[in-house]
């Protein structure tokens, strides 16, 4: 699937380029104020693919880290809190561990989901917040190339193609 967005500064122009695209028998969809939303269209936002790539992280990570935890006691042999006793220190080291894994959970995987997750999603959404208008059109490759050539006559501020 290939998709075309075309970035447009008023809703005068977004409307025009639509009927234009219509004209031209391309379906296509308007994001902004008064149309759909980013997350009505799909456009992933970068702050929730980072909680979800944290939380998938945490999952394995935290208890990876208490077991690593315990091992480490137990082969050092370490008495670090003597009130604790034996077992009390290798509860508290599976614990420390654990909570090693929840640190890099959130500093890896909130770090990688804002980083990569958000693609060019991110700015898109900025524009949005911004007042601009959206074009998208999906479709064949031979179709999104035809909506590319209806939509240059518009001077949009930014036409990006995608292919996935």
């Amino acid at each position: 699937m290939n998709y075309v967005i075309a970035v447009l500064p008023d809703r005068i122009q977004a409307e025009a380029a639509y009927v234009a695209l219509d004209k031209e028998g391309i379906k296509g969809t308007i994001l902004g104020k008064g149309y759909k939303t980013a997350d009505e269209f799909g456009l992933i936002d970068p702050n929730e693919s980072a909680k979800k790539q944290a939380r998938l992280m945490a999952s394995w990570l935290v208890p990876f880290g208490f077991f690593a935890g315990v091992t480490f006691s137990l082969l050092t042999g370490l008495d670090t809190f003597p009130w604790a006793g034996t077992i009390g220190n290798h509860i508290i080291g599976g614990l420390l561990g654990a909570g090693a894994g929840a640190m890099g959970s959130v500093f890896a995987g909130g770090g990688v989901g804002v980083l990569v997750g958000s693609g060019d999603a991110l700015p898109y959404r900025n524009r949005l917040n911004a007042g601009k208008y959206l074009i998208v059109v999906q479709g064949s490759e031979t179709l999104t190339n035809k909506a590319t050539r209806a939509l240059r006559p518009f001077n949009p501020e930014n036409i990006q193609g995608y292919e996935l």
